[in-house]
């Protein structure tokens, strides 16, 4: 098992400088487009696993 808290460490500290450059209203746009970002990606990680049980 590996330590993840390098990963929360680092993107906490985005967040935060994000927070010192951006309006408002722009983190909330990126907020929404990588969170829309994230479904996609989970969506195909589930299609490339069933592809993959079907080819078994």
């Amino acid at each position: 098992m590996t330590n993840n808290c390098s990963n929360l460490y680092l993107l906490s500290a985005a967040a935060c400088k994000l927070g010192e450059c951006l309006e408002e209203e722009e983190l909330e746009r990126l907020s929404s487009d990588l969170r829309t970002l994230g479904y996609l990606i989970e969506n195909m990680i589930v299609h490339k696993t069933e592809c993959e049980k079907r080819k078994e």
